[in-house]
């Protein structure tokens, strides 16, 4: 066994200038900051190994910034590996933008976004109009910039928490928080849409499940003091997603709730587990929100008056989401809780899982060409964000023929750590429900804490369901691996959870 030390730190993000959000179709613009930004860091260490796990209030984490973030860490003279560091977003949509734009590591930019797409395939007679004009202010934050900022607070909360290191002890413990729903609906033709509408006759269902759970550990300093805690939730901080201010969406207030309980210096680390498919958004009790959505796949025709939660697309309905959380992590603690443990195995395991490359046919290849054709001769005038959602599934199809090309295997980063009874595995997806579901399922640990987003960005990773149901988040330009790949990762994740079990 081992003595186990904990270290924490925190940094907040600063933007001097107006910021791009990232996140939607429609071009967004900072106006004001409604709550930081934040890098929340917890290192992790015994005599034999190390770890330290940096949740980002980002909507992703782009290969590009992970590549500088261990950079700047390398030759570190505090003896901490950058391998062992994973960084992982809670997937924010009102965060900077440029973790859409930069590259991510398996199609070497070739798939950066939407509007890159369509503007590849527009004739010389028609432009890209912005609904915000990012490319004509100069007073916002440029890539560059951007990069320099969030890189520099990542690695310096990575490596004030492992300087921070105390004997510590840990207990994990279990809540349940009703935030994350599925956001794909079905219909009786088989099709499925992401933020479908609900109040339609050929509406039958929820394409998936959800998952109420939170996964719980609660560090305590040399003397018994709480010092953090750790949440793992399957949802995306995704409520006023199509908003133009900063904020790091529901868990935002709940740190601040949290703090508002314990103490100011309370460390809050946010996981977001397997939620592809998920969102905090009750689309059968759809409430009409307050704010500008702007956003095509978001389209409802006279809809009923319900008696529910507030929209989760307004700031009354981030804050319920994060009062929610906040109360189960508070009642969960003040229930009482088991012995802490500060002699425990711990082992730190990282691992380049190959998986295939979803590939389209020749047939889907000639009937995408034959769209965007079809659609861009017919259009009139100019086009914008509305014309890339429109043409997302076709465009998407027409680079992902360019990358099979050259690429037949994908190999993605998985981080495997046992501490205790617990384990934690990470993926650079946005993992549907029902893979973590499985892995949670036949785990050999006690609990099983899933991060999404981890150490890169490489999309969303369907079901096969999804798949035969369409529209965004499955379609073949949502990510680079499918569902093929999905059974694959769950069975390597498995296994290396097994592993250290054995």
């Amino acid at each position: 066994m081992n003595k186990i030390k904990f270290g924490w730190a925190e940094e907040i993000f600063e933007f001097s200038k107006p910021i791009a959000l990232d996140g939607q179709y429609a071009e967004r613009i900072s106006e004001y900051t409604e709550k930081t930004l934040t890098a929340t860091a917890l290192a992790i260490e015994s005599e034999q190994e190390q770890a330290v796990l940096c949740s980002v209030d980002l909507s992703a984490v782009s290969s590009v910034m992970l590549c500088e973030v261990r950079r700047l860490l390398k030759n570190n003279e505090y003896g901490l590996d950058p391998k062992n560091v994973i960084i992982n977003a809670t997937h924010t949509h009102t965060g900077p933008g440029y973790t859409g734009i930069a590259v991510n590591a398996t199609t070497n930019g070739k798939q950066s976004s939407f509007r890159s797409l369509l503007e590849a395939e527009l004739p010389q007679s028609k432009k890209y109009v912005e609904s915000a004009d990012l490319s004509g202010r100069s007073d916002i934050m440029n890539g560059d910039e951007l990069l320099k900022e969030l890189s520099q607070k990542i690695a310096k909360a990575i490596l004030t928490a492992w300087k921070n290191r105390y004997d510590g002890s840990f207990i994990n413990a279990f809540g349940r928080a009703a935030v994350g729903m599925c956001r794909r609906v079905s219909y009786s033709d088989g099709s499925a849409q992401m933020w479908g509408d609900t109040n339609k006759a050929v509406f039958t269902s929820m394409e998936g499940g959800s998952d109420t759970g939170v996964e719980l550990i609660y560090v305590f300093g040399s003397n018994g003091e709480l010092t953090g805690i750790v949440a793992n939730l399957a949802c995306p901080a995704q409520c006023v997603q199509h908003r133009h201010f900063i904020s790091p969406d529901f868990w935002g207030e709940a740190k601040k709730l949290i703090r508002e309980h314990f103490e100011k210096n309370i460390f809050l680390l946010t996981l977001c587990s397997a939620a592809g498919d998920q969102c905090p958004v009750d689309l059968v009790r759809w409430i009409e929100p307050e704010s500008d959505v702007n956003d095509p796949n978001i389209k409802r025709t006279n809809p009923v008056k319900r008696k529910a939660d507030p929209s989760m697309f307004d700031i009354a309905g981030m804050k319920k989401a994060g009062k929610r959380v906040a109360n189960e992590i508070i009642s969960v603690y003040e229930e009482g809780l088991e012995a802490s443990v500060d002699d425990a195995v711990f082992e730190h395991q990282v691992y380049d899982m190959e998986l295939p490359l979803r590939r389209v046919t020749l047939a889907q290849l000639m009937t995408a060409r034959k769209e965007i054709n079809e659609y861009l001769s017919s259009k009139a005038g100019d086009v914008d964000f509305n014309d890339a959602a429109a043409l997302s599934i076709h465009l998407g199809v027409l680079r992902r023929a360019e990358i099979q090309d050259a690429l037949d295997i994908v190999s993605v980063e998985s981080h495997i750590i046992r501490l205790g009874d617990i384990a934690v595995a990470t993926s650079p997806f946005e993992l549907f429900l029902d893979y973590g579901n499985r892995i949670k399922a036949r785990s050999r640990a006690t609990q099983t804490f899933l991060v999404q987003l981890a150490n890169g960005n490489e999309g969303y990773l369907p079901t096969q369901k999804a798949e035969n149901g369409g529209h965004y988040s499955a379609f073949v330009a949502s990510g680079v691996v499918g569902h093929e790949g999905g059974d694959l990762l769950v069975r390597k994740t498995l296994q290396a959870i097994d592993k250290m079990w054995k």
